[in-house]
């Protein structure tokens, strides 16, 4: 009976499907037109994917985020430590709660309320834990960018991710963030959550809470904070390192603070007179100095800075992560005293600081790094990295035009005069008509002799025949970030009219030491969390950028000791017996800077020496008195850590154009370099020959009357109506007279 019963209820079943089918299909075609149906379909798809969200969030809020009460307990997860390249020595650690100060709501003060909401989040007294608008303009932000850069984050979402959650920027994040922040706001008040926040946040320099910010960078308690002090610790939060008042971005700093404080004058939430004292305040010249344990303060800053722009979320303070580094802790610290060393020197030359990088040309790895002479010294500014720091080369800037000119075919051999030349109006009015240092000029020289000597009017007309842009497009090539505005640059570039930073310099050059290849700067080896995971490993990044026979013609020149001496003398800090060491300095006008930057295969290093506040040092202060001892104190105790290795030779070219090829024929005079008077060829054994000068006597040309500008080795005839061709014939024969000649040049 049971079976029986059971077949007639599936045959009733089955009827019923199938009358109600029919049914179905007959009312839908004769009665409901099909976009009607779609509509109803697309309308019962999204009541169904929105159940599913909701569904979604809540088993999210219910079982997969904290409880909300769990959040006054909360602890950070460990100290973040940064290591050298052995990893046996800590140059910083990064403390998270070990630094922090809870404050109870009487204690804190409305300054510090007023200015933080203004900085992180104005409508915080009016949302409900996520700000929608905000969310929508960081959506669209976002899209417009192609990748996810921005999260709209309100103060109470910035909680819950700094309490529950790792700091990786991703949609899943942000989801929990925002869920975890509508949890906060059910569970504690307003002024609950701002007090949390307060307290909880970092502020940079191992200072967590608005307490121990306030003692770390003040040295006060926060309930004595005035209201420019307040304005400039509610800055720092949205990112510790950049706007630390300790580092490089000072300007940026105070700029977002004057911010906070006219939007606080606009919302006419504090009296007028009260804002304005507080825009009037020097308040960095109330910061203390740092106390905290430090190696290499300049390097571990310029580390924590990189890290919070790769990952622009990640609290270093909290994450236990330790960070390995391509610091050389011995290295490092014989820089620290060649530094320290050259500064007490350089005291007569009236210069008060110095700074020094030292990279390795064979895998980019930044090995010492001293920004200043003394970090904690802040009559100096002592904080301010100087590596890092834009500030004019002089014509330590000079390789980069000569690099371009002979990837154009121009050669070391190539004559050039060093002549009186006017190069026509310079954008101020007035004609450009540069001299050399010492005020004489030398004739015909080979473009050898005059990078190797410095020669300036050689080098502006070098600058030209490369081409401004040509070389500005080079330098970037070889790592040089600074010179974006190019219509700030005429010819006055190759002496260093354009700001450079002395790590950018310093890398640019161990490229020429590494035959054209450019290693990418490496900082970071690798990072490894508290459970001991590899969570980033830093490669060695490669790539060819100039040609190799460039890179030994620049590599020969700097490194000629012999065709440098005529100017600069055969002993001096530049000259090495044993080893093959390039280099060039560097003065800018008025003796602001001194540089010297120079290399081996093995070792670049780059030295700066000057005032930061751009004062001028004492007349007289040229890279080689000031800057070339400190370099070369340092390079005396690392080239013995190295293997002994030569620069490469380059390839002569054969061409029948004599200028190029530097085969003039001419009378070859002799001159004396002290006196300047002309010597007898049979004199000539009585002088060393770095107390002689060579001076070739050809018919009376420029270089421009032998080639053409752009195209010096190929069959192109010179331009004779270029108005530089005649500012350049006219420098070396002022009878020279303009017009169309009618002659065969000699090729």
């Amino acid at each position: 009976m049971k079976k029986k019963k059971e077949k007639i209820s599936i045959k009733k079943l089955r009827k019923g499907v199938v009358f109600l089918l029919e049914k179905f299909s007959k009312k839908k075609n004769n009665s409901e037109p099909k976009n009607k149906i779609i509509l109803k379909s697309f309308v019962y798809i999204f009541l169904f994917v929105i159940f599913a969200i909701l569904f979604f969030i809540a088993y999210i809020y219910f079982f997969a985020t904290p409880k909300a009460k769990e959040l006054p307990n909360k602890v950070s997860k460990g100290t973040t430590i940064i290591y050298d390249r052995t990893g046996e020595h800590i140059l910083y650690e990064i403390y998270g709660e070990e630094n922090k100060k809870n404050l109870l709501h009487n204690q804190i003060p409305d300054t510090i309320r007023v200015t933080t909401i203004i900085s992180e989040d104005a409508s915080f007294y009016d949302h409900i834990g996520i700000d929608i608008p905000s969310i929508f303009r960081a959506l669209e932000v976002n899209i417009r960018n192609k990748q996810f850069q921005q999260g709209g984050s309100t103060i109470t979402q910035q909680l819950a991710r700094n309490v529950f959650l790792d700091r990786d920027k991703n949609i899943k994040r942000k989801i929990l963030e925002s869920i975890i922040a509508l949890k906060l706001e059910r569970k504690f008040s307003k002024d609950e959550i701002l007090d949390f926040y307060l307290n909880q946040i970092p502020y940079g320099s191992n200072a967590y809470g608005i307490e121990s910010a306030s003692q770390t960078f003040f040295g006060k308690n926060a309930t004595d904070l005035s209201l420019d002090e307040a304005a400039l610790l509610a800055s720092l939060p949205k990112a510790t390192t950049f706007y630390s008042p300790y580092g490089n971005n000072q300007k940026a700093l105070i700029d977002r603070q004057k911010n906070i404080l006219r939007q606080i004058e606009a919302l006419g939430l504090i009296d007028e007179k009260i804002i304005g004292e507080a825009l009037r305040a020097d308040t960095l010249k109330k910061i203390i100095p740092p106390k905290k344990n430090i190696e290499a303060p300049h390097f571990v800053f310029y580390v924590k800075e990189l890290l919070e722009k790769e990952y622009e979320d990640l609290d270093l303070e909290t994450e236990g992560l330790k960070i390995y580094t391509t610091l050389d802790y011995d290295m490092q610290k014989r820089a620290e005293e060649s530094v320290l060393w050259g500064a007490e020197n350089n005291k007569k030359y009236r210069a008060s600081n110095a700074s020094l990088v030292a990279i390795s040309p064979k895998t980019g790895e930044l090995l010492a790094m001293v920004g200043s002479k003394d970090y904690f010294d802040s009559s100096i500014d002592g904080q301010v990295n100087i590596a890092t720091s834009p500030r004019q080369p002089g014509s330590s800037f000079k390789p980069f035009a000569y690099a371009k000119a002979f990837e154009k075919g121009y050669q070391p051999e190539t004559l050039i005069w060093d002549a009186p030349t006017n190069f026509g109006p310079d954008g101020s009015g007035k004609d450009y008509t540069p001299n050399n240092y010492n005020g004489s000029f030398s004739g015909l020289v080979s473009m050898r002799q005059a990078l190797s000597s410095s020669l300036n009017v050689p080098a502006v007309k070098t600058l030209y025949l490369s081409g401004i842009n040509e070389t500005i497009d080079l330098a970037e090539r070889l790592g040089i970030s600074t010179l974006e505005d190019r219509n700030r640059f005429g010819l006055s570039l190759v002496l260093g009219g354009g700001e450079v930073k002395l790590l950018e310099m310093t890398s640019a050059f161990s490229v020429f030491a590494n035959d054209g290849e450019k290693n990418q700067l490496k900082v970071i080896q690798k990072i490894i969390d508290r459970e001991g995971n590899i969570i980033k490993e830093y490669p060695n990044e490669r790539e060819s950028v100039l040609e190799k026979e460039v890179a030994r013609k620049i590599n020969s020149i700097l490194s000629d000791n012999l065709a440098r001496a005529p100017v600069f003398g055969s002993n001096t800090p530049l000259a090495f017996k044993d080893y093959a060491v390039a280099a060039k300095t560097g003065t800018t006008q008025e003796f602001r800077d001194a540089w010297t930057v120079g290399y081996t295969p093995n070792i670049s290093v780059g030295v700066w020496v000057g005032n930061n506040d751009n004062t001028p040092m004492k007349y007289g202060s040229d890279g080689i008195f000031v800057a070339a001892p400190i370099w070369r104190n340092f390079l005396d105790k690392e080239l013995a850590n190295f293997p002994k290795e030569d620069f490469g030779s380059y390839e002569k070219i054969v061409s029948s154009k004599p200028m190029i090829t530097g085969n003039v024929s001419g009378e070859i005079k002799y001159f004396k370099i002290a006196s300047g008077n002309e010597i007898s060829q049979n004199k000539l054994k009585k002088y060393k020959a770095s107390e002689v000068r060579q001076q070739i006597e050809p018919e009376k040309h420029s270089l421009l009357f032998y080639v053409n500008k752009d195209f010096p080795l190929g069959p192109e005839l010179p331009n004779y109506n270029n108005p530089m061709f005649v500012r350049f014939e006219k420098g070396i024969n002022q009878d020279f007279e303009e017009g169309i000649f009618d002659f065969n040049p000699i090729n």
